[in-house]
């Protein structure tokens, strides 16, 4: 199935945070990034609410990441998209997926696949390290069908090699800082597409959105560059518009470390108390987005 591309159309960004946690100054960056991207451009931002963790998701934070935005001044389209809202559109998604033949059950737990990587003399590494070895890949039929029965827990995989075999020519997209990029879906091995506790997982969800929303840039923090190649993978097997994308560095903290919702000091809402105001904020994070070093 050969994918279709955007078309040439205003500029449609999106900010996806999920609701597990107050968000901190890296997620005002990388809103900020998306927002001032489609306002330069006369075009539309969008907030999406990923809310896809059960376990870990909470309203209050939903509540809290409108009030922080709004603080910083950002303004977006409403109705907000919600995952849990469109849970039909991801299992319709899955069921096209499973009629190509290209997913397969997993049985594994994490211990098992950390086990079998500690006797592998050549377990698969991929950017961010080792990756699935594929062990449930090649199990028979009848074998899946017996440990379903039997009420084995499992997710699904995307078999990577099959499922690139039935994309048509060359798999690329085009990043706006690195131009045009071959995708090598390869790199993150056979992904879960979709487990027991969280339904559809992240990397699926994420293509069915920004083709249903009808967004054409996507810009996201670096450590998603390498998602990237298989959510490509995932839009040529669908059939879905293809959009550009743009990756920022991340920010780090004074010690290096990448900020994280654990650390209260630096949440939007701990600097408000502090007495930061938003044009305080907003002036340091236009001076980020114009800076080299995090462009």
């Amino acid at each position: 199935m050969k994918p279709s591309a955007v078309a040439s159309s205003p500029v449609v960004t999106r900010f996806a945070p999920s609701p597990t946690g107050y968000l901190h100054v890296g997620h005002a960056y990388s809103a900020f990034f998306a927002y001032e991207a489609a306002m330069n451009a006369g075009g539309r931002f969008l907030l999406r609410i990923d809310d896809l963790d059960k376990g870990r998701c909470r309203p209050e934070f939903v509540t809290a990441i409108r009030e922080d935005l709004h603080w910083l001044g950002l303004v977006w389209e409403e109705p907000v998209r919600r995952q849990t809202e469109h849970l039909s559109e991801y299992a319709a998604a899955l069921d096209r997926l499973q009629d190509m033949g290209v997913l397969y059950p997993c049985f594994c737990t994490r211990r098992d696949i950390a086990r079998e990587i500690a006797e592998s003399q050549q377990a698969p590494h991929g950017p961010d390290g080792h990756i699935y070895p594929g062990t449930c890949r090649d199990l028979l039929r009848f074998e899946r069908q017996r440990r379903i029965e039997a009420g084995e827990p499992y997710a699904l995989r995307l078999d990577v090699a099959k499922a690139r075999r039935l994309v048509e020519g060359d798999l690329a997209f085009t990043d706006r800082k690195r131009g045009r990029v071959e995708a090598q879906p390869e790199l993150l091995g056979d992904v879960v597409v979709a487990r027991k506790d969280l339904g559809v997982s992240y990397n699926l969800a994420v293509v069915v959105d920004d083709a249903a929303q009808g967004v054409t840039l996507v810009t996201r923090g670096a450590d998603l560059f390498h998602a990237t190649h298989v959510q490509r993978l995932l839009q040529a097997l669908l059939g879905l518009p293809v959009p550009e994308y743009e990756h920022h560095s991340l920010l780090v903290d004074e010690a290096g470390k990448r900020f994280a919702k654990r650390d209260r000091a630096k949440t939007l809402r701990a600097l408000r108390e502090s007495g930061t105001t938003s044009r305080d904020l907003r002036r340091l994070l236009a001076q980020w987005r114009r800076s080299p070093e995090f462009l």
